[in-house]
């Protein structure tokens, strides 16, 4: 139960499990038998997934069973086999393909990597293994595809060979097998892509110079493709001008008339120019001649390489500068103008005429009115800002020594202000000044209290609760009309008549009236209330 596929990567022999999956094995087989998958293509290959193919048309969306040809059209798909349940853990494993709903016909998939977990829950048929072949199906995995994952180049199977099938053939079938192998027809391969027999070298038949100024002809694109992006060039394609030569390894002593002169020979001179420092204004020993006509530049090239020049020997060679190109808008180059009204200048866009579908950037005519508006504007800013204000406040005054009359005015106005300020908010306060000094001392008062509390707090351990305090009072004030037998024996004891303990009592009395006075209803009442307490209690606090 064994079947050889042969690809265009090389052969592969597969198992079949035929006990387990008899209707899968059997559709496979009769199959391969009357030459079905022959040059068929693997139109999905997925790297360490899958190598789908099966299908006659190349799509992925065709194929039937075998028994749609016994059958006919309503048996072109049969049920999945799924007991016993095998799942894809082994590399290579063969599994026909699910075409929804559970349903099988002619396209199978061999895995790429070992343990797909994911195949298994989408109803695929475990029906086979790769017995031998392995390393062509590392080549698979090392295939080109595009995005759709289709091979770029074409991989087929050529042949099916049987080795053992332990199926009979059902009836109809002797119809469709043959002795020799049907020929391909066009529609089976058409791929739309690089063919197996295709080469895709295409520096074949070249010479190793050919191979060499192909290989540089490609760095230079890559090159320029670069200096695009990074904006160094306005195209890709763009060329310097043939007109123009490049002379280097010049005396410093040589200027652009003397060059003019000497290469004026070969025709007339557009212009002439040695570059120098911008602030030494030295030769930097390169110049740059533009003639009229091209051809009056390349005889210049011919004549004057390595010739002599103010004891210098110079080299020439064409100009690959494109500086003095300037880009219009639809692509095409332009020489640069040189007056200097006309250049122009790239500039930051101001936030009040930036649109939102422009940049930043730009090169545009600078409007000398909207510039200086600009700057009135960015000055009015600086203003605001406290540090600029105060960076410019000491430069004033290290400049200017006193202050002018008139800020000197201003100043005095501001101080004037700022105390009539004071003074109405005097005013306008509702506190009089005798509610002043009052809510003074209740604010001492107030503090007293708290530090009071604190001091109660620290020795509550040494003073009795305020319970026991409440219950002592309670008991003192009811006792203090009526003494108790207890104190009436004492003071017989003592000595004391009835007049000495009436006058006792009554200098008790007053005493324990004088704390025990109503707490006061109105504001002023209860102000005066608490000052005579916190007078009261000064003296307590020394403990």
């Amino acid at each position: 139960m064994s079947v050889i596929l042969e690809t265009s990567y090389g052969n592969i022999t597969v198992d079949l499990y035929a006990k387990e999956r008899p209707r899968c094995c059997l559709n496979f087989l009769k199959l391969c038998k009357i030459k079905y998958y022959n040059f068929s293509l693997f139109h999905s290959v997925q790297r360490n997934l899958v190598a789908q193919t099966g299908d006659p048309d190349g799509t992925g969306k065709g194929g039937k069973s075998i028994f749609s040809l016994l059958y006919g059209e309503q048996a072109a798909f049969f049920e999945a086999e799924t007991v016993p349940r095998i799942k894809h853990k082994k590399f290579g494993t063969l599994s026909m393909v699910n075409g929804g709903e559970g349903i099988h016909g002619s396209q199978f998939f061999l895995t790429l990597a070992p343990n797909i977990d994911y195949l298994d829950s989408q109803k695929h048929t475990v029906f086979g293994e790769v017995a031998e072949g392995f390393e062509v199906l590392n080549m698979f995995n090392e295939a080109i595809v595009d995005s759709s994952n289709q091979p770029y180049k074409d991989i087929r199977i050529f042949h099916t060979v049987v080795l053992d099938d332990p199926f009979e053939d059902p009836q109809g079938l002797e119809k469709y097998i043959t002795d020799r192998s049907p020929s391909p027809t066009a529609e089976r391969l058409k791929g739309g892509r690089i063919g197996v027999d295709e080469e895709v070298d295409d520096e074949k038949g070249l010479t190793a110079e050919e191979i060499a100024q192909r290989h540089k002809e490609r760095e230079a694109k890559a090159n320029a493709q670069i200096l695009e992006m990074v904006g160094d060039l306005p195209d890709v394609d763009v060329k310097p001008p043939d007109n123009v030569l490049f002379v280097c390894k010049l005396n410093p002593v040589t200027t652009s008339e003397d060059l003019e002169i000497i290469f004026s020979r070969f025709g007339p001179i557009a212009s002439c120019e040695v570059i120098r420092d911008q602030k030494t204004k030295d030769s930097l020993q390169y110049a740059f001649i533009e003639f009229e006509k091209p051809e009056d530049c390349e005889k210049a090239y011919f004549k004057m390489d390595n010739v002599l020049i103010d004891d210098r020997r110079i080299h020439v060679d064409f100009s690959q500068s494109v500086s003095k190109l300037r880009w219009k808008p639809k692509g095409k180059p332009d020489a640069k103008k040189d007056d200097d009204e006309e250049r122009t200048q790239l500039r930051i866009k101001h936030p009040d005429d930036r649109r939102v579908n422009k940049y930043n950037l730009v090169f545009e005519e600078v409007d000398t009115d909207v510039k200086h508006k600009r700057e009135r504007s960015r000055s009015k800013d600086r203003h605001t800002h406290k540090k600029h204000h105060k960076k410019k406040k000491n430069r004033s005054s290290s400049s200017e020594h006193s202050l002018s009359s008139a800020e000197e005015d201003v100043r005095r106005k501001m101080v004037d202000v700022r105390k009539d300020k004071k003074k109405s908010w005097r005013e306008r306060s509702p506190i009089s000044s005798n509610d002043q000094g009052k809510q003074k001392r209740r604010d001492t008062s107030s503090s007293e209290e708290r530090t009071v509390q604190r001091h109660n707090k620290k020795h509550r351990s040494r003073s009795p609760s305020g319970e026991t305090k409440r219950k002592t009072k309670e008991a003192h004030r009811g006792t203090s009309n009526q003494p108790d037998e207890k104190s009436k024996h004492k003071a017989k004891k003592r000595g004391h008549s009835s007049s000495d303990e009436e006058r006792t009592k009554a200098k008790h009395k007053k005493k324990h009236h004088s704390r025990s006075v109503d707490r006061p209803k109105d504001r002023e009442e209860k102000q005066q209330y608490s000052d005579s307490r916190m007078s009261r209690e000064k003296p307590n606090k020394r403990h």
